[in-house]
């Protein structure tokens, strides 16, 4: 009869634990800082706030000019609007009025 005596190792129980631990390190690192994480969308958030901001002031800056250009081309022109805005544009006023640009 043969008989093989080996020590026993105890490393065959730690592969398990450190290979999920591996894993766990892994994926909670991409969790927070990858492409499409935690970090990467507030920041996305972030920027998109700011541009919904940008556009609500572009929209409000559109509505002006199409209600500008409403009274200018609206078949009867307003000499007001005429007036005012060839001055602007031509820098003109005469001597005893009062300009102020906003």
């Amino acid at each position: 009869m043969w008989t093989k005596q080996h020590k026993k190792r105890h490393y065959g129980r730690l592969v398990t634990p450190l290979l999920a631990a591996g894993f766990f390190t892994y994926f909670g690192y991409h969790s927070l800082n990858g492409d499409l994480g935690l970090k990467a969308t507030e920041q996305f958030e972030r920027r998109r706030v700011e541009r919904e901001a940008e556009l609500a002031s572009l929209v409000k800056v559109r509505t002006e000019l199409e209600r500008q250009v409403k009274l200018m081309s609206d078949g009867s022109l307003e000499k007001d609007m005429l007036d005012e805005k060839a001055r602007y544009s031509l820098n003109v006023s005469r001597e005893d009025e009062i300009v102020i640009f906003h």
